[in-house]
């Protein structure tokens, strides 16, 4: 008796430090409301089942160290082993500490501190508080997909990176567009950080090429992608700045205007004079 009893209590070590999965640190299994089978979080579930488990809807869960299935809680009934150092009774999400806390509007758990963030009512989105009333406003911009992988970023675990004109994309996404020198949002063409830099270095650029001289009274229409100016200016191969913010994020709107250059006066000709007739 003795010895199963040292035998269960080194089991029941063994499986508290080796618990959890890739994705969260927890005691427990969750069982899944949809199909009745137990998975350490709905993300294992959804990789290997041909449905998504609704997290909102789990009741049950399995203890990890006693194998007692009971209702979902933060702590064993049966051998009182924490599930996780947070838990949240909503989402059902177990895990370690990490500041977490549970935004109603947002529907979801979010990593905080709380302090450290506000939810923005018309994106409908926690963000940094230091981007309280700095920040450019997109109803509801984070229940869009992420414009460059088209996965969901409003509930993904991969952080959220905002652009000066207010839509998201996921940071891994964004990390993978600046890698291709893409510069621009994917969705509104807006610079997607300041270019101020860049700009002056194409300015540079220009004035050390110059258009040959059948190009260089050639003016085009533009549209800008950064302050929407439309505006006429000087045709250059390598871009056409924004008369109106400076920025060379220009769209061409047209051909090439042409200017006819007026011929310059010529002096008339002096004619040959004919001798004087003899008196």
């Amino acid at each position: 008796m003795f010895a199963d009893s040292q035998k269960y209590h080194r089991r029941r070590r063994r499986m508290a430090s080796l618990v959890g999965c890739e994705h969260y640190v927890r005691r427990c299994l969750l069982k899944a409301p949809c199909c009745g089978k137990a998975y350490v979080c709905r993300l294992c579930h959804d990789a290997e089942e041909d449905h998504q488990m609704d997290r909102f809807l789990v009741k049950e869960v399995q203890c990890s160290v006693c194998t007692t299935v009971q209702q979902a809680q933060q702590t064993c009934v049966e051998c009182n082993v924490t599930f996780g150092e947070y838990y949240c009774d909503i989402c059902h999400l177990f895990d370690k500490d990490k500041k977490q806390y549970h935004c109603q509007p947002c529907g979801i758990c979010r990593i905080g501190p709380r302090e450290k963030y506000f939810h923005c009512e018309k994106c409908n989105l926690c963000l940094a508080g230091d981007l309280r009333g700095n920040h450019k406003c997109v109803e509801n911009v984070s229940r869009q997909n992420c414009p460059v992988c088209m996965e969901d970023i409003h509930t993904s675990r991969i952080g959220a990176q905002i652009l000066p004109c207010g839509h998201l994309l996921h940071k891994t996404c964004f990390d993978d567009m600046v890698q291709t020198g893409a510069y621009r949002c994917p969705l509104c063409m807006h610079s997607a950080w300041n270019m101020e830099h860049n700009w002056e270095q194409m300015d540079k650029e220009i004035t050390q090429s110059p258009m040959p001289t059948e190009y260089q009274d050639a003016t085009v229409k533009i549209i800008c992608n950064d302050c929407q100016t439309h505006c006429t200016v000087p045709f250059h191969v390598l871009g056409m700045k924004c008369s109106g913010c400076g920025s060379y994020n220009t769209a061409q709107n047209g051909g090439l205007i042409r200017q006819s250059r007026e011929p310059q006066p010529q002096e008339p000709e002096q004619q040959p004079q004919s001798p004087l007739p003899e008196p």
